[in-house]
């Protein structure tokens, strides 16, 4: 593996300006570099703790557990029990299916479930932080996802299924209990992982071979989030292939046990290593006093004259005016218990948040994976293959294409200067989500131009055509794999935007708000999912083609004021980088090195 993941990723490399005094030490990481050595010496990635990869393993399972029920959810909604069935199974020619509720009840709750499991880390982030620590919340959030997948599989069985509302009630309940677990697992599991790693700050060292290096705790934090991001897609890989095979000759009893009897290692893996971990006590939850701190810098700076709030918002005194030094005590809520310091970690953790709030439109467009591209894959031509088998064609590109960028294209960025900061990652991601929408679009474009039923594709053949009410019109002649391409722009598109936001979120955050922080970037998919429910309408015939083309639009027009809301952040990049990662010792450091050196604080104040 190469030594950097990239410029981004790589501290004050470009700005040896904001570097600490050379005498200030780490009493147990090393010493910080000099200015030159900021200028010259390699920066490379910290050794990786084993105990990363048993956290890594059990995401994995996870996800594995996840995605290999979620996969079905379409077709065990939308498509009927077939004949004589009492598992759901459409065997080889056949279509699988069991409540037969059609494309927009399966839609409906496909993004239910979507913005369920990203509410909930909300719930999540708040527990470990005020209550039971990151390590003991997942423990909790593995047992009750497990009695959600329990309950999935008892909506499946012979006995039930036949009974589509009973099944369907059943079935809904397994799924909320499973978002609760799922959700609470999903904000504290990624900061953990990075938790585990030994260096929190630049330091120097020399290496066995003699060569004097810069430890770069970003640069590892960014191969650690890669290779984690792998580790998921893994997971959903195996999960979603051999569980559509499961539905397809089996049935979905067994695409939803297996996952269930998998998950269930989850909990013996993390109580075996339970000694290992770093594990940082509950400090208790800042969500209350942060709110009410943004809460309270926002009186004033509001006007019926949106120049004049834009003017106030931004004048620079929005968190300025509202630190407690600035503030008379007999003036002060009775909660500011807080000093200076914490409004700044506050600031920053509001900053990172911001960030992320064009988000939703972006998940938008990856959201029509798990739905709406399973559905249109079930009138082309399949040659025997699940229709919702073409899903997996994400996680298998991003298998391929993540050990690509680290080891191939970044470095070749890196070696032509050209510096592809988070900001610009995520605004690219933006675009190619919105050309996996265009091609979409054109795929269902020549459904409806080839289908004999034109744009009723996908419902019944009409009595004009033979139809006698209950036979569905034919597949189109185009090959299912005419879909690829949107699956693999939607892959380039998760490397640039998702994988980067799960380093911002943590390398941006103070480390009290870190859980917090990775909570809101994962509520953004909720949003997302919110959002979605608006679009139900156009998820159907003959209304396909633009909802790919409203969705394609979207991504677009969010892209493009992400980037231009957000240019200026990469000037600051290195600044960050640097401040983030940093001690309140450290701060106060900098703090009085900038004084002495005439040189603007990155934050203002």
């Amino acid at each position: 593996m190469p030594g950097n993941i990239d410029d981004a990723a790589a501290g004050i490399k470009h700005d040896p300006s904001i570097a600490v005094a050379p005498d200030f030490k780490h009493e147990e990481q090393g010493e910080y570099p000099t200015e030159e050595e900021l200028h010259t010496l390699r920066r490379v990635a910290d050794t990786i703790p084993w105990r990363v990869y048993t956290l890594a393993f059990v995401e994995l399972v996870e996800r594995f557990s996840y995605y290999g029920s979620t996969v079905v959810f379409t077709n065990f909604i939308q498509q009927p029990l077939p004949k004589g069935s009492k598992t759901g199974a459409g065997f080889k020619d056949g279509q699988s299916g069991a409540l037969n509720k059609g494309q927009q009840a399966s839609t409906g709750i496909g993004t239910f479930n979507q913005f369920w499991v990203y509410l909930m880390p909300l719930f999540g982030a708040y527990v470990a932080d005020k209550y039971l620590g990151r390590y003991k919340t997942i423990c909790y959030a593995l047992g009750i996802a497990i009695v959600g997948h329990i309950i999935m599989v008892v909506s499946a069985t012979p006995a039930v299924i036949v009974h589509p509302n009973n099944s369907l009630g059943c079935f809904l309940i397994g799924i909320i209990i499973m978002g609760v677990g799922t959700g609470a697992f999903k904000p504290n599991i990624s900061p953990l992982i990075a938790e585990q790693l030994h260096v929190t700050k630049l330091v120097v060292r020399d290496r066995p071979d003699g060569e004097r290096v810069i430890i770069d705790p970003t640069v590892t934090q960014s191969r650690v989030y890669h290779y984690f991001y792998l580790f998921i897609n893994i997971g959903a890989l195996v999960g979603q292939v051999g569980m559509v095979y499961a539905e397809k000759y089996v049935g979905f009893w067994l695409s939803f046990l297996l996952p269930t009897c998998l998950l269930c290692v989850c909990p013996l893996v993390v109580w075996y290593c339970r000694d290992k971990y770093v594990m940082a006590p509950p400090q208790g939850s800042v969500l209350g006093k942060a709110v009410g701190l943004f809460l309270l810098a926002n009186k004033g700076h509001w006007s019926l004259n949106p120049v004049k709030t834009y003017k106030r918002l931004y004048d620079g005194t929005f968190w300025e005016d509202v630190k407690p030094s600035h503030i008379e005590p007999s003036r002060r809520p009775a909660w500011m218990t807080f000093d200076d310091q914490w409004v700044d970690e506050v600031a920053r953790g509001f900053a990172a948040c911001s960030v992320f709030c064009w988000i939703p439109l972006y998940w938008l467009t990856y959201n029509q994976l798990n739905n709406n591209l399973t559905s249109q894959a079930a009138v082309m031509k399949l040659n025997g293959l699940p229709n919702d088998v073409l899903s997996n064609l994400d996680p298998f590109a991003l298998i391929i294409l993540i050990p690509l960028c680290d080891l191939v294209f970044w470095p070749f960025l890196r070696k032509m200067k050209i510096r592809f900061t988070p900001i610009k990652k995520i605004t690219m991601g933006f675009y190619t989500g919105a050309a996996a929408m265009i091609w979409a679009a054109v795929v269902q474009a020549y459904i409806y131009k080839k289908s004999i039923c034109g744009t009723g594709a996908a419902g019944v053949l009409p009595a004009s055509l033979g139809g006698d009410g209950e036979t569905m019109c034919p597949p189109v002649d185009i090959n299912v794999w005419a879909q690829t391409g949107a699956y693999i722009l939607i892959a380039i598109s998760e490397i640039l935007a998702s994988i980067t936001t799960l380093e911002y979120a943590f390398s941006k955050a103070p480390k009290n708000m870190r859980s917090l922080v990775m909570s809101f970037n994962l509520f953004m998919s909720a949003i997302s999912a919110a959002l979605g429910e608006a679009f139900v309408t156009l998820s159907a015939d003959p209304l396909l083609v633009w909802n790919y083309g409203t969705m394609a639009v979207l991504a677009f027009i969010g892209g493009t004021c992400f980037w231009f809301q957000y240019r200026g952040l990469d000037k600051e990049e290195d600044h960050l980088n640097m401040l983030f990662a940093a001690s309140r010792k450290t701060i106060a450091s900098w703090s009085i090195t900038c004084a002495l050196q005439a040189r603007p604080w990155p934050f203002g104040g």
